[in-house]
């Protein structure tokens, strides 16, 4: 007798867990001050373990979806969670070795990060085909609302403990929560249909007549289309992430403590920005809710540079960061749509690699601009500009069938 089906809401609880352990990697600004405090290290040099960690991370994903093609998305999980709990766990012994940050929490802990990411963003996508815009969204809230929790509890940690023992146990908290949403992670049967499901005409004309492999992704230009509006966005939203704590901290003069708790607010409008646009781009389409965020992001980093209330500056990095989390949100489906679910695992996978670069370059570029400046100006107008250069993108880009 074949197996019951198992209920997908579980499904996605476990997801949601696991996306939100793995999520806490956005709460490392609170780790910078301490870090560059207890060792003598500069900006640069501390953010650029947070860089490492988001560069491998899209690397990882995309070897993650080829191998859940093989071994099934817990096999995958688990070695996630394994991967990432460590990476962090052997951060505590740091010590005033920054290469050794670097290989722990940044590579070790980004290639658990990778493969922790795709598994809930691929699985669920096939478990949801009459909500995937809401269920891609729902999927990668957790990630954008994990420093939610871990920014207040860190920050506490490390006043108690110190920046290296809080490592220690974070690391150990983080391995519990993946491995264990990981475990219930599964494939539907083949041909699985929600029951009383039947796709509308509009859902049948956005969507690929047939799955693509990825090697005929990539033939396609429209990959190439959705990946630069996945780095385009991505760039600008993550430089704000990386330096969150501090320019708060600079332009509106509150303390620690303060601006690590509006890391954690922000951090709820990265996860509510990945299902508010998600379920939006279902009513209005993915491609329309890019090209509201671009010009919206560009009149955002404009204005930031002149805000120096507490409450104004907050209310401007969660439009900032809504935006950034409804990149991710809307994503994952706009990639099942173009080239279907068979092999999104590895489609989507790779196209986080847009992640991994806009990784590199925003936290890079804001960090050295700051240095080198000694405020956050430059850097903030530079943004904008690129955000209003790119709202061409979305005009451009056009379903396979139709190009």
């Amino acid at each position: 007798m074949a197996s019951p089906t198992p209920n997908r809401w579980l499904i996605a609880a476990g997801g949601v867990v696991m996306q939100i352990a793995l999520g806490a990697v956005y709460a490392w600004s609170v780790f910078r001050t301490p870090l560059v405090t207890s060792f003598g290290w500069t900006i640069p040099e501390v953010t650029l373990t947070f860089t490492i960690a988001i560069f491998v991370l899209g690397f990882a994903a995309f070897s993650g979806g080829i191998w859940m093609r093989r071994a099934g998305p817990r096999r995958v999980a688990v070695t996630a969670g394994v991967l990432y709990g460590l990476g962090v766990f052997l951060a505590s012994f740091t010590s005033g070795r920054l290469w050794w940050l670097y290989g722990s929490y940044g590579l070790l802990g980004g290639v658990g990060l990778g493969f922790g990411y795709i598994v809930p963003v691929a699985t669920l996508v096939k478990w949801f085909p009459d909500k995937r815009g809401l269920i891609t969204g729902i999927a990668v809230a957790g990630f954008g609302a994990g420093a939610l929790l871990t920014a207040p509890i860190a920050t506490m940690l490390v006043a108690q403990v110190g920046v290296l023992k809080t490592f220690a146990i974070l690391g150990a908290v983080y391995f519990v929560a993946v491995t264990g949403g990981g475990l219930v992670m599964r494939n539907p049967p083949d041909g699985y249909r929600p029951e009383g499901w039947t796709p509308t005409a509009s859902q049948q004309q956005q969507r690929a007549a047939r799955s693509y492999t990825l090697r005929e992704a990539l033939r396609s230009w429209q990959w190439y289309g959705l990946w630069t509006l996945l780095f385009l966005n991505t760039t600008a939203g993550i430089a704000i992430i990386s330096q969150a704590a501090p320019m708060a901290q600079e332009i509106t003069k509150i303390g620690a403590a303060a601006a690590a708790s509006l890391v954690g607010i922000i951090s709820i409008a990265n996860g509510a920005g990945r299902l508010i646009w998600a379920w939006l781009s279902d009513l209005i389409g993915r491609r329309t809710v890019f090209l509201v965020m671009f010009p919206l992001q560009a009149i955002i980093f404009v204005a930031l540079p002149s805000v120096h209330g507490v409450a104004a500056f907050t209310a401007l990095t969660l439009l900032v960061l809504l935006c950034y989390g409804g990149g991710f949100g809307t994503m994952p489906a706009f990639a099942a749509d173009y080239f279907g679910t068979d092999h999104v695992g590895a489609i989507y996978g790779l196209m986080l690699t847009a992640w991994s670069f806009a990784g590199a370059l925003g936290p890079t570029v804001i960090a050295a601009l700051r240095q080198s400046a000694g405020r956050y100006d430059e850097a903030l107008y530079l943004t904008a500009g690129l955000m209003l250069a790119s709202a061409i993108i979305p005009l451009m880009v056009r379903p396979p069938a139709t190009a």
